[in-house]
């Protein structure tokens, strides 16, 4: 692919994988919680769980049917990813590579009444904001979190959303995702769609069938211009 210089109204971001990595909170959430449900295969719950919200998660491998029970698993679940990225030889929930690069030329642009970057999340906003504050990302004003929406990605729902709060058409978006069921939630929203190697293979991600691919955020550069940001996606 060769380099490819786009202009959107908006940037909609997915937050885990895309913007800060969790992986060791989230592995060590799955392990605490396999000792309460006997039977839960953390290798198999790994492999599908990723994009996906915390409480439809929790339904499908753990059970859970009540909707009150969900809503306190799903919040035991979350701290728990905060509590075990802490732990001895973990390196806790960080940044991943470009996003501070990228924050701090658009960073700022995340204000209302006319912001110029979102966050779309399957994370609760308890969860999501502890996460954020933990990676050095500042919390945008549009923040779209799991408990926002009825349906979750792979439906489009989360990033008509985003567009909708941002005052812009869907199809002048471009969404920003690692997951599979993210890029099909953006393409469903009329979105163009980066999807980043930080999470799945590159066989998972071309299933999903992105507008752009790349390793992850390093080789992309975002900068402000009139109505708008300016994004440049450098091929290998």
């Amino acid at each position: 692919m060769p380099t490819v210089t786009l202009q959107f109204d908006a940037i909609l971001f997915d937050m885990d994988g895309t913007l800060v990595d969790s992986t060791d909170g989230v592995v060590g959430a799955w392990e605490l919680f396999a000792e309460k449900y006997p039977g839960l295969d953390v290798t198999q719950v790994l492999s599908s769980s990723h994009g996906v919200r915390t409480v439809e998660n929790l339904r499908l491998h753990c059970g859970i049917t009540d909707p009150e029970e969900l809503e306190r698993e799903a919040s035991r679940f979350e701290d728990a990813i905060v509590a075990e990225s802490k732990k001895n030889g973990r390196h806790g929930i960080v940044a991943l590579p470009g996003v501070a690069d990228i924050m701090k030329e658009i960073g700022p642009l995340c204000k209302l009444p006319k912001p110029r970057w979102a966050i779309c999340t399957s994370a609760t906003s308890h969860y999501a904001a502890a996460a954020l504050e933990a990676a050095g990302v500042p919390v945008p004003d549009v923040f779209v979190v799991s408990e926002d929406v009825e349906k979750g990605k792979p439906e489009p729902d989360p990033y008509l959303l985003g567009a909708k709060r941002c005052g812009v058409d869907p199809s002048r978006c471009l969404v920003v995702e690692d997951a599979p069921a993210g890029v099909r939630s953006g393409k469903a929203a009329g979105c163009k769609t980066l999807a980043l190697i930080t999470s799945h293979t590159r066989e998972q991600i071309d299933e999903a069938q992105p507008d752009y691919v790349v390793p992850n955020l390093s080789k992309v550069t975002m900068k402000p211009v009139e109505n708008g940001i300016e994004v440049t996606i450098h091929a290998d």
